[in-house]
Parts: structure tokens; sequence; C-alpha cells
């Protein structure tokens, strides 16, 4: 019996997910269509999370150099000025 690795799944069948900073200094992953999210005392656990959420894709994970709350009713950042991690 051979065995068959599945084939990877693009990039495009993957959420973007935000992350930075709101106004009281917490940092905020949220994915582009509010979907899921959360608030994190660090940048690193934010960066955890998203990874854990999006099946471990740099790739996918836009860190926002402006200010955003966290908003779960599928509104979507502007990215513009961002950085993408990978």
């Amino acid at each position: 019996m051979k065995l068959v690795e599945p084939p990877l799944r693009s990039t495009a069948a993957f959420s973007l997910i935000f992350i930075g900073r709101n106004q009281r200094g917490d940092w905020v992953a949220q994915e582009q269509n509010g979907r899921y999210g959360g608030l994190f005392v660090n940048r690193a656990q934010a960066i955890k999370y998203a990874l854990a959420e999006n099946g471990h894709r740099r790739e996918t994970i836009v860190e926002l150099s402006r200010k955003f709350e966290l908003d779960m009713g599928a509104h979507s950042p502007s990215t513009i000025p961002a950085r993408r991690l990978a």
C-alpha cells in the first residue's frame, strides 16, 4: 500500500487574520470577516492564536500599523497601512 500525502490547500482557501493594537494597547487578532478573534496581552500570543486558527500559515496574517478594535460584527478592517508577516 502506497501512502499519498493529501494536496496542500492554496492560500486562497484561508482567510486573512489581522493583528494589531487597540486604543488601550491590547493586542487584537481578528479574522477578516469577524468570524473569530480575541484580545491578547502581547504580540506573540496574538500571532500564536492566529497561526493556530488558520492552519499555521504565516502568509495569511496581516499586521496593522494603525489602531483597531475587536469587532465581531463581520466588518473587515482596512489593511492600509499593513504588512504581511510572511
